[in-house]
């Protein structure tokens, strides 16, 4: 759980950059329908959550540097008796500054007559265009009604600047509490991880093994990070599969890519195993080979080194496996150069990871890889998948299909793998499933 005080230190770190004379607009998630009268579980915005850790639909959130009246104003939803019978509880603008540290609130409907009086007198919009084309016109038009003032001497903004720059910089860097959170989040999804290799066997389908999921995840609060992939057999094969509704066969492996979210932070991993408990000769080939690159990868990563030596360093073990078992012609090194290997590696090693799956900050600065910090989180997942009727690829290793991802976080030494409990070595696997 992130305390209150976390969320004011941002507030106030964003608004150093802002400065005097600038205002931030950023306002919450919709509730998204999912059929007629159904939504989807409500899951706030992720930069709005970041800033003030309010989870209400209908709200925006406005910062404003030295302003004498309050520099943190939070527009939300009115206490309302009889909606809340129906979908529970709300702040109201006594709990926004009580519960949230508000130095201001007011109804969300006054939004239109209040906020252009705030924008008087400001130089700079800072704003996350493109997200909500909707939002983005009303605050075009709420800019628009100050300017109309102009005559009458009322200063108006001149410039809008994209928030998201500076405010995903921020969240690139994880605090120690967000570290907590993350290791949480990880911890609950490798015990998912482990509780799916005892109980897979033929004949089940792969729904029910994503069902343990669900349960294991609810069980702590969370919700799934994203869709989790379930795919057996030649399913493994298909990157963002999501159907999950095969059955597992005797002799297929089992991939699975699932991870919690909790309160908001996201955990990431892929392990990949046999339906039966016990790899075939092919399979623990293609999966050492995985699972070399993968350690080469995390041995490639810590502060300092560039965002990209990690995946260099998979794409090579990845190169020598390629040659190694003959799934292609020639050296490793002309196999890399080629860029053939991408037929059965299409993807890259990783990705940033916080309170989005695929988190915000930018991979590269001026043109190079960024150097890596500490603070940052990000995966680690080469993979290789040897899709079924290739004429020339023998038939053994048809559908086989591994990845296998973890969570790193930079720390000032070098790297902690936040998700080292799911396991993945051969033996461990093969033991693990063994006990049923």
């Amino acid at each position: 759980m992130i305390e209150q005080s976390e969320f004011a230190r941002r507030r106030r770190e964003l608004m150093s950059v802002i400065g005097e004379g600038g205002i931030a607009v950023v306002p919450a998630a919709p509730e998204r329908p999912r059929n007629r009268d159904a939504f989807y579980p409500y899951r706030q915005d992720s930069d709005f959550h970041y800033l003030s850790g309010f989870d209400e639909p209908e709200a925006v959130l406005v910062l404003i540097p030295g302003r004498a009246h309050g520099e943190y104003i939070l527009f939300n939803r009115e206490r309302d008796p009889d909606r809340e019978i129906w979908d529970g509880p709300r702040a109201g603008q006594q709990g926004a500054c009580r519960d949230y540290g508000a130095d201001d609130a007011f109804p969300i409907d006054d939004i239109d007559e209040i906020l252009p009086g705030l924008l008087e007198g400001t130089d700079r919009v800072f704003h996350t265009m493109g997200v909500d084309p909707e939002f983005d016109h009303r605050v075009i038009g709420w800019v628009s009604q100050v300017r109309q003032k102009a005559r009458a001497g009322v200063r108006a903004p001149g410039e809008f600047v994209s928030l998201e720059h500076w405010l995903h910089e921020m969240r690139l860097i994880k605090s120690a509490a967000e570290i907590n959170v993350m290791r949480r989040a990880a911890q609950v999804s490798a015990e998912a991880h482990r509780q799916a290799m005892r109980i897979c066997r033929p004949g089940l389908y792969e729904y029910e093994i994503e069902a343990e999921f669900q349960a294991a995840f609810r069980r702590h609060n969370g919700w799934p990070a994203y869709t989790p992939i379930v795919g057996g057999g030649r399913n493994a094969c298909i990157l963002h599969y999501i159907e999950n509704k095969a059955r597992l066969r005797d002799g297929d492996l089992l991939l699975i890519d699932a991870g919690a979210e909790l309160d908001c932070y996201a955990a990431d991993i892929t392990r990949t195993f046999p339906v039966n408990g016990r790899f075939s000769a092919e399979q623990r080939a293609v999966y050492e080979v995985v699972l070399a690159a993968q350690q080469a990868a995390i041995d490639a990563t810590g502060p300092g080194r560039s965002w990209n030596a990690g995946h260099e360093a998979a794409t090579r073990v990845l190169c020598e496996g390629i040659a190694e078992l003959g799934l292609l012609q020639g050296s490793a090194e002309d196999i890399e150069a080629r860029g053939d290997y991408k037929r059965f590696f299409m993807h890259r090693t990783g990705h940033w990871l916080g309170m989005d799956v695929h988190d915000v900050g930018d991979y590269k600065i001026d043109g190079q890889w960024r150097e890596l910090e500490p603070g940052m989180v990000l995966t680690v997942e080469p993979g290789l998948y040897i899709a079924g009727d290739q004429p020339d690829v023998d038939e053994r290793w048809w559908n086989i299909g591994v990845r296998i991802e973890d969570d790193v976080l930079i720390t000032r030494d070098g790297c902690e793998v936040l998700t080292a409990d799911a396991p993945k070595r051969v033996a461990d696997i093969e033991a693990l499933m063994a006990q049923g």
